[in-house]
């Protein structure tokens, strides 16, 4: 009996098709679910089962990035003491119907970018929440992360231990 009369070596072919496919998909999730914890490993599931203080852990690239919230919107804080503002792509502002006020110069990592100053109503990093906060919008930002600058920041304690950096009210 050769392989072209038995009526079941195609079923086996796609059915081994189709098991190389799962498996490659069950990798891909995996191992992009790994990055992402990688990349940001304070995810508001995270923050939100904390009370009173927030413990943020430090990502690979040395950075504190966050899950959080300005006027209900979930965003991606990225922590910068080096900021004086909170600062927000001009694309996620419009989004929130914030107001433009004054123009500014902003010295990006791109260079200089123009930018308005704009104010926040509530800014929430797992149980921290301040409101009326000044904050900044530029085109000249990244579109995915929102700088958690010292407008917020000096209004909360912050102290780091390791690779830990704990925000108190």
């Amino acid at each position: 009996m050769d392989q072209n009369s038995n009526p079941h070596s195609g079923s086996g072919k796609i059915m081994l098709g189709i098991a190389w496919v799962l498996i490659m998909g069950g990798l891909y999730w995996y191992f992009h679910d790994w990055q992402a914890r990688e990349t940001n490993p304070n995810t508001a599931q995270v923050l939100n089962l904390q009370r009173g203080e927030v413990t943020l852990v430090r990502n690979r690239a040395g950075h504190y990035i966050a899950e959080g919230e300005i006027n209900g919107r979930r965003v991606t804080f990225l922590l910068d003491t080096g900021a004086t503002w909170v600062a927000l792509p001009l694309s996620l502002g419009r989004e929130l119907g914030l107001k433009r006020g004054a123009g500014v110069t902003l010295l990006t990592a791109n260079g200089p970018a123009p930018g308005y100053q704009t104010r926040l109503e509530r800014v929430r990093l797992g149980p921290l929440e301040l409101t009326d906060i000044s904050a900044v919008m530029s085109e000249g930002l990244d579109s995915d992360v929102v700088l958690l600058g010292m407008s917020f920041l000096k209004r909360v304690e912050f102290t780091k231990r390791g690779d830990q950096l704990i925000l108190r009210q």
